[in-house]
């Protein structure tokens, strides 16, 4: 659970969490927020709930990459990437965590059937889906949701997918390890979510994430045609 600035939405998604799952060890990676998320996280510690602290913001994919090299350390058989905004819902977890006994890469879609998002403007849903459908066309692939964070991933199988190589560090990380799963011939399943808009704090999405997102996408097909 990667934070930057969320010491509204932390308390309430870790709780959210225990609530319906507590059975799972619960990783925060806090990339120093000025806010003091990282101290909130440190009072919400316990033998179940682990902080780790990075000297400063360096993006998403940094983020999620040191929790993957954290819980590879630790002996984990899956990591689970969430929000810790509230938009990935507790409840869904579990079934997300069941597909993985058969999959190598869960994702917990928004746009397969049974899927959906809540309190998006149209506007909102509309550049989700357009964005997604010119990452499948142009990668070539069957997923339906490639840029979804709500994800679960066998520890073995990122062996399998060079992330020292990997390029994307904003909104295209998503993108760029659902690719590298393909690519690597891994099992991926979609399970439909329900995603909340957040209700506290505010999105860390810029113009200038979602340009990266579009550019790496048109340079992966490329090279992938080259």
């Amino acid at each position: 659970m990667p934070t930057f600035n969320e010491i509204d939405s932390l308390k309430i998604s870790v709780q959210a969490l225990r609530d319906s799952a507590n059975d799972v060890d619960l990783l925060i990676v806090d990339d120093n927020s000025p806010d003091g998320t990282g101290k909130l996280a440190d009072s919400l510690a316990d033998s179940r709930t682990f902080v780790l602290h990075r000297e400063s913001k360096a993006g998403l994919g940094a983020a999620y990459l040191a929790g993957f090299a954290w819980a590879k350390k630790h002996g984990y058989e899956a990591v689970v990437e969430m929000d810790a905004d509230g938009s990935h819902r507790a409840e869904d977890l579990a079934e997300l965590l069941s597909g993985i006994q058969n999959a190598d890469l869960v994702i917990g879609s928004r746009w397969v059937p049974g899927g959906k998002v809540e309190n998006w403007p149209a506007y909102r849903k509309a550049i989700s889906k357009l964005g997604n459908s010119y990452a499948r066309f142009m990668l070539r692939t069957k997923i339906q949701d490639m840029t979804a964070g709500f994800r679960v991933y066998r520890i073995s199988f990122l062996d399998r997918l060079d992330l020292a190589g990997v390029a994307a560090r904003g909104y295209a990380f998503q993108v760029e390890m659902a690719l590298r799963s393909v690519k690597a011939g891994g099992v991926v399943l979609e399970v439909p979510i329900v995603f909340v808009e957040r209700a506290l704090g505010r999105s860390k999405m810029t113009t200038a994430i979602v340009l990266e997102a579009l550019w790496l996408v048109t340079k992966w097909a490329f090279y992938r045609s080259a």
